[in-house]
């Protein structure tokens, strides 16, 4: 039984909800881009999402052709298969393969989960961002009961839940999990010492990993729509780098 068709009946026409996660994240993303933008895709992946069933959702995804240059970077060499790029650099070091001050918007979608050096992740950012570039990040919570079982859960369930949520994907997209700044205060705190102006809370979209049983996707439409911010399943940051330098030793914070 389609219990998404059930507790969100808009999805039975558009097949897609008003929640939609992706939508809802990639909106912003579009509304923000410019023809002139260079945008990096930081851990840009192979492009799984060209196998998405709903084609308004997969042109808000691909930015490609609406702005100057789309960069991906990415450890995984795979990943320069991404048909949506129009260029790739694999990361090899600590430090990204990108120019300083080249970038005009970043996109992080479900990395940052992956990251183990956070402070190193958003000291890059900083530096590879032209004073009033915009990051955009999308990531798991781990204060929520998804972010909790994935972390305590036992090996290749983070796959199992992963692939409740995103199209086409197999286990050689999926990559080592720390949650070392997967809260929206943790988050938080990284943007306050960049001195980021920012905007960084709880979302929630269907709960289609609780699509097992129709009980428990019940309980996960009543967590989407109650649940406070601090305890959503996902977060969305958004970040834009002041125009003045900044002093110190950002590596001593």
């Amino acid at each position: 039984m389609n219990f998404k068709n059930i507790y969100y009946p808009e999805s039975r026409i558009s097949g897609f909800t008003d929640v939609d996660g992706t939508i809802a994240f990639y909106s912003h993303v579009n509304g923000l881009i410019k023809p002139g933008s260079i945008v990096l895709d930081i851990g840009c992946g192979r492009g799984a999402y060209q196998g998405d069933p709903i084609p308004f959702r997969k042109n808000l995804r691909v930015l490609k052709g609406k702005c100057e240059k789309i960069i991906g970077i990415d450890i995984d060499l795979n990943a320069a298969e991404n048909p949506f790029l129009n260029e790739f650099r694999q990361i090899t070091s600590s430090t990204w393969p990108i120019e300083n001050e080249s970038i005009d918007l970043c996109i992080c979608d479900y990395v940052l989960e992956h990251i183990a050096d956070p402070g190193n992740f958003f000291i890059q950012i900083d530096r590879i961002l032209k004073p009033g570039g915009i990051v955009c990040i999308r990531t798991s919570n781990i204060l929520s009961y998804v972010g909790l079982f994935s972390k305590t859960s036992w090996p290749g369930s983070h796959l199992q839940i992963l692939r409740k949520v995103k199209e086409n994907l197999s286990e050689s997209d999926i990559f080592p999990t720390f949650y070392k700044c997967n809260t929206v205060r943790k988050i938080q705190k990284q943007f306050d010492r960049l001195n980021f102006n920012h905007t960084v809370f709880g979302y929630e979209a269907e709960p289609g990993y609780l699509a097992f049983s129709r009980f428990a996707y019940f309980l996960g439409v009543l967590h989407q729509r109650h649940a406070p911010s601090l305890f959503k399943v996902g977060i969305h940051a958004f970040g834009v780098k002041p125009f003045l330098p900044i002093s110190g030793d950002l590596t001593n914070k």
